[in-house]
């Protein structure tokens, strides 16, 4: 997983869902707070997938098109084998897709 720049910061585009169940996160200005940012996601949403976090300059977010969210499988050799279209409405490949890919019927 890779953590790019906030989706929705309280100090930006606030989400009125995220002010109702008490989420407030400010956009972070420096690199540090952004690692932060993602520590307390990843450790909030219980995420066991290792969590990278994209530098400031927006690289990862800007190569994959992952804001406000995306799904890649990368195969053993690096390569992208299902990409899901940009969330949230699109995020998840089919899972046909994803069957097919991972061998499963």
């Amino acid at each position: 997983m890779v953590y790019i720049k906030e989706a929705h910061p309280s100090d930006g585009w606030a989400m009125p869902r995220n002010e109702q169940q008490g989420i407030s996160i400010k956009d972070p200005k420096t690199y540090d707070a952004r690692v932060k940012v993602a520590e307390k996601a990843c450790s909030a949403l219980k995420i066991k997938l290792p969590c990278l976090v994209d530098g400031m300059d927006d690289a990862v977010n800007h190569a994959y098109s992952g804001w406000p969210d995306r799904l890649y499988i990368v195969d053993k050799d690096g390569k992208i084998a299902v990409k899901g279209g940009q969330g949230p409405g699109g995020f998840m490949p089919s899972v046909e897709e994803a069957r097919a890919w991972l061998g499963k019927p």
